[in-house]
């Protein structure tokens, strides 16, 4: 069955066989083994367009997706060089009693208008560094290398909420605030205005009551350290920003000048746990970039001679526990959940065994094809998810060697060592059947009713690269899995929505934006019964969707 509400299905017609011609062509030689155009520029759908209904959406659903990443990775002739640095475009699908239509629209950045009045790359991103301007005289252009770097605006990770109000952020010192029904930005903000921080996660935390956390580094003479950051969950008077933001507490570097990269942390109903681990951050590197002519990606290095220790951090008092947790080293982008139960702190984290996956996304890897991209990908460890169990009460009596994790149905360990720290070791979440799909990331819960608490599901993309990568929901207590993938397909994060008045953890929907490579197939919004996880429609837009990174569901008023 397919519905379409607002369009002539002639002129839709015409509209595909439009795209498909003016969209550009892969050898069929290469076939699903060429994602170049998955990161390639697209333009923007400022008008919004009905989608091609097939199968179903249900009535309940009313509301947008809000999706962000990148969309543009060239000015001129100046191109970027990681996947993380393009211009930042916004994807809205919304959806009402059964329809969908769908618009887009690159954030006006104040980086990506100065790039645009210029034609060339004038601020320099993670992976990319800024030329000097080549008009200018050679005396010009080498003083250019010792003024202060500008700190990019592009923020095109994940789209956020502080106060009722919605932000795209990234890693720098800036968010845009936006209109999630026009998409149109409405403020920029400065972090370190209002707070002592050079930046923040994109990826904060939320009470029931609206109170946010997320974390960020603060760098001076007076010292460096990791800040755990509470933003009030309302508005006070005239306010529209993050006033009221303050530090409730700071975390010392372990390493001077090599603090740990970070992009998430974990949060339960009492504490925050921040994971630092051995992806260092070498500051003079990233100080010097612009005189040495490197990327800020130069400046991070994955040092395994150092393990991965756990924070964690009384909400309430804004104290670091006294326990030390250490654990092998690994990096972790992103946390499923963190829940309290019989004196421990549970940790569930999508976890690498090698931090040196960024340069893997480098755009001339991400755009081989054949043997060449399958070797990038082969070159860094999968991520999977895992368990850690941390004790809040270390009795002075407890013997070295003892495991001090009282969970029964978990296997992870915390063993007590001789100098009183605590060695932690992971309980695997899933069964071996997982590496088929290429292990798992952007994971989901049912966040509204489960975020830091005891959970049984998540759900999260497998990579399998080559011929398309997998939506997977993980039951944690079994340990099975269900999926859904077609071949030569690449959904997106998934986004779980509950269903209004349900209590079952999974009773809802998965939403998830599917994109291919191959031109004669469209891209969808996928819509799947997160119960079974058997599709219940797709919504086919005939542009093109670039791979994104993350987005929200803003349900309709």
């Amino acid at each position: 069955m397919i519905t379409n509400c607002c369009l002539k299905t002639s002129f839709l017609k015409n509209y595909l066989t439009d795209f498909q011609q003016k969209h550009v062509t892969f050898s069929d030689r290469q076939g699903l083994q060429c994602i170049a155009s998955l990161v390639a520029t697209v333009e923007e759908t400022p008008q919004p367009i009905p989608a091609r209904i097939q199968g179903h959406f249900p009535k309940w659903l009313n509301g947008c997706l809000i999706r962000i990443g990148p969309g543009k990775f060239e000015f001129g002739k100046d191109k970027y060089n990681h996947w993380f640095d393009g211009m930042a475009l916004l994807h809205q699908f919304r959806m009402e009693k059964g329809t969908v239509t769908y618009k887009s629209k690159f954030l006006q950045s104040d980086t990506y208008n100065t790039n645009s009045i210029n034609n060339r790359i004038m601020i320099s991103e993670f992976g990319t560094l800024a030329l000097p301007d080549p008009c200018k005289s050679v005396l010009a252009r080498f003083m250019s290398k010792f003024e202060p770097p500008t700190m990019t605006d592009n923020t095109n990770v994940n789209c956020v909420k502080y106060k009722g109000d919605y932000y795209v952020s990234t890693e720098t010192n800036y968010m845009n605030k936006v209109d999630p029904e026009t998409l149109e930005k409405t403020e920029k903000v400065d972090w370190s205005k209002f707070i002592a921080v050079n930046g923040a996660t994109a990826h904060p935390h939320y009470d029931p009551d609206g109170t946010t956390y997320n974390m960020g580094n603060s760098y001076g003479p007076r010292g460096s350290c990791y800040n755990v950051i509470q933003i009030p969950p309302q508005k006070a008077d005239l306010e529209e920003t993050i006033h009221g933001a303050r530090v409730i507490c700071s975390i010392p570097f372990g390493q001077k000048m090599k603090p740990s990269y970070y992009h998430s942390f974990g949060m339960t109903k009492n504490y925050v746990i921040f994971i630092e681990q051995p992806l260092k951050m070498n500051l003079w590197k990233i100080i010097t970039s612009k005189v040495r002519g490197k990327a800020f990606l130069d400046g991070i290095s994955w040092e395994p001679q150092y393990n991965t220790r756990f924070h964690v951090v009384d909400k309430h008092t804004g104290k670091v526990l006294p326990g030390v947790f250490y654990s092998k080293p690994f990096i972790s982008f992103h946390q499923i959940n963190a829940f309290e139960d019989q004196d421990c702190v549970v940790v569930d984290l999508c976890c690498h065994d090698d931090g040196r996956i960024l340069s893997a996304y480098q755009l001339q890897n991400l755009r081989k094809a054949g043997e060449g991209l399958d070797q990038v990908y082969n070159s860094v460890t999968k991520a999977f998810p895992r368990r850690f169990v941390l004790p809040l009460d270390i009795s002075t009596k407890a013997s070295v060697g003892q495991n001090l994790n009282s969970l029964t149905y978990s296997s992870a360990t915390a063993v007590k060592q001789a100098d009183g720290t605590i060695w932690c070791s992971h309980e695997n979440l899933c069964h071996k059947d997982l590496e088929e799909e290429g292990g798992i990331e952007f994971p989901q819960i049912n966040y509204a009713q489960y975020n830091g608490m005891k959970y049984q599901f998540f759900y999260g993309c497998g990579f399998r690269h080559l011929v398309g990568d997998s939506l997977i929901k993980v039951d944690v207590v079994t340990k099975k899995l269900k999926v859904w993938r077609k071949d030569g397909f690449y959904p997106s994060e998934p986004v779980f929505v509950p269903v209004p008045g349900a209590s079952e953890e999974d009773s809802g929907v998965i939403l998830s934006v599917v994109i291919t490579p191959n031109q004669n197939e469209s891209a969808f919004l996928l819509v799947l019964d997160a119960k079974t996880f058997e599709e219940l429609g797709r919504a086919e837009v005939p542009v093109a969707v670039p791979y994104g990174f993350h987005g929200t569901f803003v349900p309709r008023k």
